[in-house]
This record gives structure tokens, C-alpha cells and sequence, in this order.
């Protein structure tokens, strides 16, 4: 029987555990997967902290991103699905769809095939953070030569990926970190400067790096007070996207700096592109060509094996890491 990690009660990753199951066979529109990867998000750890935008329900199991082989098809699903390698889309119910495992039940419609140059740790680590910077700074946000873009907790694997969206359109890619720590590491993986919030003032810095332009895009998932000094930096006319609340503190609407500027402060979630086939087909195309070509290619910090799930929930949330946990699977 395959073994999955599942929850029963709210808390850190300590309640994680293992169970055997029974396997399951997909329902109509749905795969079973053999998953070999699973790559970490913080989706997962505020989900079993009861702090996720889907409401916790228990016993659940949890998992967004993984890569494997399909080995099976439900109902109305192209049989030549079986025996392919993918990863998976995040934007589903975790409760319902958990994936972090030997195996996995997904809809269909979540899959994505990833190029041969990949190794299925890096495929693992792909989708989730590619698509939900496509989705603001390409779809929405319109990132074009000569854009100074400004992206706080840049270490991230969301973060490193608006990196190098931003280089690959001609922008300038300003990082923000809290500390000095991972200042050499940004410059490394193509930050064209960095911000290291805790000793500089954000918003000096920005005006000179930007030569008094200021932001046109900041793509922020942290929130709470520091968006007063977002739209201070930002240019007029700017975009501020809001797609998380990593700090945990209310973020006040900066209602003057918006008014002052004509700044648009916009709320952004993954599932505006992924909820549309149409715009989801186009940002998928857009990432698979850049990964096989060598242009965007996956920071991975560091892999644990299966056994290890709980010590890689544990360096996940203690922000050590530049660049994807994954979980290998065995």
C-alpha cells in the first residue's frame, strides 16, 4: 500500500504523519500519479496551520506541487496520458487533492509535461513559482525593457523566478531580503541590485537605483506595514501586486501615496491564469519553452528524502533557504 503524509489536528509540521492507504483509482477527469518529487511551498504550512485561504478541514492530507508518472486514467481522460512524466499545477484542493506521497489523484486538467533537460527534482520546482510571477509581472503587469521591478522575499522560489522573468523582458530586478545573508547569492542568480531591508531604507535605496523613477511593478507576498514604503518607491502610475501576508500583520490600504500617484495596489492569486485555459495554455507554453531553451532554470536549496518530511517542513519555515525544498520520493 502507498504511504502519504496526512494531518489530523492544526499545528507546525510536528503533527505530520505517515499512513498507509489503500490505492486509489481516479474518478472521471481525473490521474493517478507515482509521484518521484514533491516540491515544498508555503501554501502547505499555512494550510496545516489553519492559516490558508482553504479552510482546513481534518483528517487532510496536503501537497500542491509534485513530479511523477501518470499510471493511470479515470473516465474521459486520453489514455495516452499513461506512462508520461509530469508535475503538477498548484491551485487545487489540498483536502481533496493532497499530493505530497508515493502516489496521487489529481484532476487532469492540472498536469504538465516539463522538458527532457530536467531532472525530476527540478521538475518539481517549477510550475507553482514560474507561473504565479508569468501571471503578475507578464499577464498582468506588462514587464517590458526598461521596467524597474521591485520583488521583496526575492530569495523565495517565487522570488528567483520574477528574477529571471524580469532579466529574459530587459527590466531591472531589484531584490529585497531582510538581511545581508543572502545579499551575494541574489546578486549571483541575476538580481541586478538588492535591498537588504533591515539596514537600508527601502524606499532612498529604490529612488537611487531607479534614478528617482521609482518601481513601475512590485511584486510583494509579504504585506502588512512594509507596503507604506512599497508605494512610496513606486513609480507613479505603478503596480503593486499583493499575493500573499507572509508577515501576518493587517496591511493598511497607503490611501494618500495611491491617491498621490494613480498607484494600483492589486490583490494576485495564482488561479487568475490557471482558472482560464486559455491564458493557463499560454503561460505554460511560455515557461516550458524558456526552461528547455536554458533561459529560466530552477534554484534548488536543498532536497530531503521521504522519511525526512517533517525536517524539510521545519527548514521551509525557517527561511534559510534561496530557492526550492523538495522532497524526494522514493
Amino acid at each position: 500500500m502507498p504511504k502519504i503524509v496526512r494531518f489530523h489536528q492544526i499545528g507546525g509540521p510536528e503533527i505530520l504523519r505517515f499512513e498507509e492507504v489503500e490505492s486509489r483509482q481516479p474518478g472521471r477527469d481525473e490521474v493517478r500519479l507515482r509521484v518521484r518529487a514533491s516540491g515544498l511551498n508555503r501554501a502547505e504550512s499555512m494550510y496545516y496551520h489553519g492559516i490558508y485561504l482553504e479552510q482546513t478541514q481534518l483528517p487532510s492530507r496536503l501537497g500542491y506541487e509534485v513530479a511523477g508518472v501518470v499510471e493511470a486514467v479515470g473516465e474521459g481522460v486520453d489514455p495516452k496520458w499513461v506512462g508520461k512524466n509530469v508535475a503538477t499545477v498548484p491551485g487545487f484542493s489540498q483536502y481533496r487533492y493532497g499530493t505530497l506521497g508515493e502516489e496521487a489523484v489529481v484532476p487532469v486538467d492540472v498536469l504538465g509535461e516539463y522538458p527532457k533537460n530536467l531532472t525530476v527534482v527540478q521538475a518539481a520546482a517549477i510550475w507553482m513559482q514560474y507561473l504565479t510571477a508569468y501571471g503578475a509581472l507578464v499577464h498582468v503587469g506588462g514587464v517590458k525593457a526598461g521596467d524597474f521591478v521591485s520583488i521583496p522575499a526575492a530569495s523565495s522560489s517565487v522570488g528567483l523566478a520574477a528574477i529571471q522573468i524580469v532579466r529574459d523582458h530587459g527590466a531591472t530586478a531589484i531584490a529585497v531580503t531582510r538581511t545581508a545573508t543572502k545579499r551575494a547569492e541574489l546578486l549571483a542568480l541575476g538580481a541586478h541590485a538588492v535591498i537588504v531591508s533591515e539596514a537600508e531604507d527601502y524606499a532612498s535605496r529604490v529612488h537611487e537605483i531607479t534614478g528617482g523613477k521609482g518601481a513601475r511593478l512590485t511584486f510583494d507576498p509579504v504585506g502588512g506595514p512594509f507596503i507604506e514604503k512599497l508605494a512610496a518607491a513606486a513609480s507613479p502610475g505603478g503596480i503593486v501586486f499583493q499575493y500573499g501576508l507572509l508577515s501576518g500583520q493587517p496591511t493598511p490600504f497607503p490611501f494618500g501615496l495611491a491617491i498621490g500617484k494613480g498607484l494600483s495596489i492589486r490583490g494576485y492569486m495564482l488561479m487568475e491564469i490557471t482558472s482560464i485555459p486559455a491564458v493557463a495554455a499560454t503561460a505554460k507554453k511560455y515557461v516550458f519553452d524558456r526552461l528547455a531553451d536554458g533561459r529560466f532554470v530552477p534554484k534548488i536549496a536543498r532536497t530531503f528524502a521521504f522519511a525526512q518530511t517533517v525536517e524539510a517542513y521545519r527548514y521551509l519555515e525557517s527561511n534559510q533557504q534561496v530557492g526550492k525544498v523538495v522532497i524526494m520520493v522514493p
